[in-house]
This record gives C-alpha cells, structure tokens and sequence, in this order.
C-alpha cells in the first residue's frame, strides 16, 4: 500500500496492517504490528522522501504460531552519502523527544533490519508468536496485503 507522504502516514499505516491481519490471532501481535507500522511510516516521513510504500506478509506455519513480516520503503534520503544497515536501535539522549521507535521495534520484533541510502531506504521487521496448532489457527493459511 502506498502511504501518504503527510502527518496521515502513521494513521494509514495503522489502518492498513490492522485490516491486512484481520482474523489472525492472538490479538497482542496485531496491536505490536500496528505500533511498529505506525513508528515505522513516521520515519520514513521524518527521514525519508516519498514514495513510501507499506508491505505485510504473514504466514501460520504448520507447526503453528504467527509470523507477520513487515516493510516499509520510501525514497531515501536524497543525500550523497553511502548507504548504511542497522540491526541494532542507537541510544537517543535521555532528554531526546524523539528517537525512541526503534527501540520499539527492536523490542517487539523477533527480528528487524533498516537500510539507509540516498535513493531508497527499507525497514523491516518481523513479528512472530508461536502457540500450539490447537488453538486459533488449527491449520495453516496465509494472506498478503
């Protein structure tokens, strides 16, 4: 899905991931996938330029669980600098406003990555919970928005 390159990116974001993973279980993953989108498209606005594009990719896997994959791209920095990756959130100041998402994502995500470039950048994360195949999901389905 494209974003709006505005303030409305996050909402967008949240609004899309939320109906991309309806009817998945447990309900805890959808509110931590909604917050990580939602701190993902504000970096990208706040760092980025547009277009910035929302993927999510989720998957039951026959041993059971939910893994939900998460993408955000937009069009980079625009600056001549070489490209970088992060795996790892930078401390913010303890006084910062801001510079804290990261650190969500690195809390929530069982994995995330984010690559920064002049022309295009990509954060993405993956979510995952694993439960016994006797509950919500008994088979496997899988669904991309």
């Amino acid at each position: 899905m494209d974003l709006p390159f505005n303030p409305l990116a996050a909402d967008a974001a949240r609004i899309a991931v939320a109906a991309a993973l309806v009817g998945c279980e447990p309900r805890d993953l959808i509110d931590e996938a909604r917050l990580i989108c939602s701190e993902l498209a504000t970096n990208a606005l706040q760092s980025g330029s547009p277009p910035v594009v929302l993927t999510v990719d989720w998957v039951t896997p026959p041993q059971g669980g939910l893994d939900v994959e998460i993408t955000v791209t937009d069009g980079g920095r625009g600056q001549a600098r070489p490209p970088e990756h992060r795996s790892h959130a930078p401390l913010p100041a303890n006084y910062a406003e801001h510079g804290r998402g990261l650190f969500l994502v690195e809390a929530l995500a069982a994995a995330w990555s984010l690559d920064l470039g002049a022309n295009a950048s990509r954060a993405w994360c993956l979510l995952r919970t694993n439960y016994d195949s006797s509950q919500a999901h008994a088979t496997a389905i899988s669904g991309r928005a």
